[in-house]
């Protein structure tokens, strides 16, 4: 997503901010600006589409230097990717200049009202308000700072600001609720960024602003008050990891930092798609498939390969659930071989965390070839998968390093729960008390997951219990058995161990003779309160833990808090919190991740980097 630098000091400025924005690049953006102010404060804004080395080209062309300033890389949500709505955004006057990440939800309102006093917009974001606002402030006789701290009471969302003002020298105003903020503390230097990597070359000793939470950066010093103007003691904090430590953020291995940014990863796919107020959803990103294409297709196919495809399987559940259509999950590597009957009414949904997995591409091309339209779900943008679907739906997780996906993984459910909804809603078969629902569920998850992972100490010692074993057995129903097919996928990438996955209802069909007091039995078993099809799986599903347990297997349960039943014939618990239906399954699998994590290193094993298998397969 989108990326803040910032720098007031002695060196030159551009290349600064211009290295920093480099470091944010694994973001995500599809437009680059930065505003610097001279020694004679004049304030001048270099802009470009697409990559940063456009925005370089401008400034070869139009060069410029100041002695501080502020950059910025842009995903757009409210506006197109154009260079007019690329970030750095003026006031009227030209002096005050905001970059922004994050939603201002009632940019609307706040135009409205800014229009009744001669204010003139020029892009289509919702940015452009914060200058206006400050401007507004500052003509009334405020301070900058005070400007500042009325505009953010103002406003309505979550955002992380920097914001310079020519008529201040060598100040630039950081403000957060929300996004992160890093402040870089340095000798006569200060830096502000999203993440800490910009930061890291100039100086080690750090600060991140908190909620509610305004820092003021001169050449001297560095302030922090809250929104009501209240001093706050930030808690500053030395950054010793080496270049690659850097990188993995003081997390032992990529795939334990990228389990626990799934909440941040959730966050920021859900961001400017979904409106909690209506429950409505925006997917903006679908070029070539209009309303009416979703409204004739008869049918959705899902092609996927490996995690994305369990993640597939538990889109069929959503979609079918949520906009009752009928849904096909294939193999991407088996799509083509079984001349699969495609039409123009058959939508094909590919789902790729690289976008360029070839089996993938070579089922989208097939489906091309028979008139079929296809949307993509994919982490990166400009990959193959994303210039040949009719459409996407971007998920925001970041890069992702380590072999095993997870933050991939639960970006793609929440994309494709996403699409159910839109789904839904535009073929009539959601209420808009319906959809609210959904969307409130939606906008909790993340909080549940960090919630999962600040409790995550106990799955770390279950590891403990289950490091020696040499086989699993991964049981779930419905929308849990692709999270039972992904638990025991996690745990044979990273472990060795031989897992398998089963719908729980298939015990009594070959599962039962594995069973003895050496095999693990990892049940997920959630359920709904006042869901009757779901608490009838839980129901079905507890009578095969008894099953078990007759057999003397050992049963590691994934339940929900509180659970007074199943817990009782287990013989591990893990607790996770209550959600709907639908969204429990991305709950579930967090500690499924954390235990594979776990047993993994207890065994030596090569967590980010396991044998024979690779981040992005690109050959068939």
């Amino acid at each position: 997503m989108c990326g803040i630098v910032g720098y007031v000091g002695n060196k030159q400025v551009v290349p600064v901010i211009i290295d920093g924005l480099r470091k944010l690049e694994y973001r995500g953006y599809d437009s680059a600006g930065i505003a610097v102010v001279d020694e004679s404060h004049d304030l001048e804004i270099r802009r470009a589409e697409g990559k940063l080395r456009n925005l370089e080209e401008a400034i070869r062309l139009h060069p410029l230097d100041g002695t501080y300033g502020i950059g910025h890389t842009r995903w757009a949500t409210h506006g197109r990717p154009t260079e007019e709505n690329a970030h750095p955004h003026r006031d009227c006057t030209g002096r005050v200049v905001v970059v922004h990440n994050g939603i201002i939800e009632n940019y609307l309102q706040l135009k409205d009202r800014l229009r009744k006093t001669d204010h003139r917009f020029v892009t289509e974001t919702d940015t452009e308000v914060v200058a206006h606002l400050i401007e507004e402030y500052l003509k009334a006789g405020d301070s900058f700072e005070m400007a500042v701290r009325r505009t953010v009471l103002d406003l309505h969302g979550i955002f992380a600001l920097s914001i310079i003002n020519a008529d201040e020298p060598d100040t630039i105003i950081a403000v957060r609720q929300g996004p992160p903020v890093v402040i870089g503390l340095g000798d006569g230097e200060y830096f502000v960024a999203s993440d800490i990597p910009p930061i890291l070359q100039h100086t080690r000793d750090i600060f991140f602003l908190g909620d509610g939470e305004i820092a003021v950066l001169t050449r001297d010093a560095v302030r922090v008050i809250d929104f009501d103007g209240n001093s706050v003691e930030p808690v500053q904090q030395r950054i010793t990891w080496d270049p690659i430590m850097a990188e993995k953020g003081g997390f032992k291995h990529f795939m334990l930092k990228e389990i626990y940014e799934q909440p941040r990863a959730i966050r920021d796919t859900v961001q400017g798609r979904i409106s909690l107020d209506t429950g409505r959803v925006f997917l903006d990103e679908m070029k070539n498939i209009t309303e009416s294409d979703f409204l004739r297709f008869t049918s959705i196919k899902i092609a996927a390969c490996g995690t994305s495809w369990h993640a597939g399987l538990a889109g069929k559940y959503m979609i079918e659930q949520l906009a009752r259509v009928g849904v096909d999950v294939d193999y991407a590597s088996e799509f083509r071989y079984r001349n699969p009957v495609l039409d123009e009414n058959t939508l094909l949904l590919v789902i790729s965390q690289s976008g360029e997995t070839a089996d993938t591409i070579a089922a989208l091309r097939e489906a091309k070839e028979h008139g079929s339209k296809v949307m993509a779900i994919c982490n990166v943008q400009g990959s193959m998968i994303m210039r040949e679907a009719d459409g996407t739906v971007l998920t925001h997780a970041g890069p992702e390093i380590g072999v095993a996906s997870t933050k991939a993984f639960t970006s793609q459910m929440i994309a494709l729960y996403l699409f159910g909804l839109y789904l839904g809603q535009l073929r009539g078969v959601l209420s808009q008390e319906q959809a609210r629902y959904h969307a409130q569920q939606l906008a909790e998850l993340p909080v549940k997951i960090e919630h999962l992972l600040n409790e995550a100490d106990g799955v770390e010692e279950l590891s403990k219990e289950f490091f020696r074993s040499t086989d699993f057995l991964y049981l779930g129903r419905g929308i849990n058995f692709p999270v039972a097919l992904e638990g025991a996928l996690k745990l044979k990438e990273i472990s060795y161990i031989h897992a398998e996955g089963y719908p729980a209802g298939e015990m009594k069909h070959g599962p039962n003779a594995l069973i003895d007091e050496r095999l693990p039995v990892v049940f997920i078993n959630t359920r709904e309160e006042g869901n009757r099809a779901s608490e009838i799986r839980y129901e079905k599903t507890h009578s095969n833990i008894v099953e078990v347990k007759a057999r003397e297997g050992v049963v590691l349960s994934i339940l929900n808090e509180g659970d007074s039943m199943s817990s009782v014939s287990s013989d591990h618990v893990i607790e996770i919190p209550a959600a709907s239906d639908l969204l429990s399954p991305i709950l579930a699998v967090i500690p499924l991740q954390l235990l594979a994590y776990h047993i993994a290193v207890r065994r030596g094993c090569d967590v980010d980097q396991p044998r024979n298998l690779a981040k992005s397969v690109t050959v068939e």
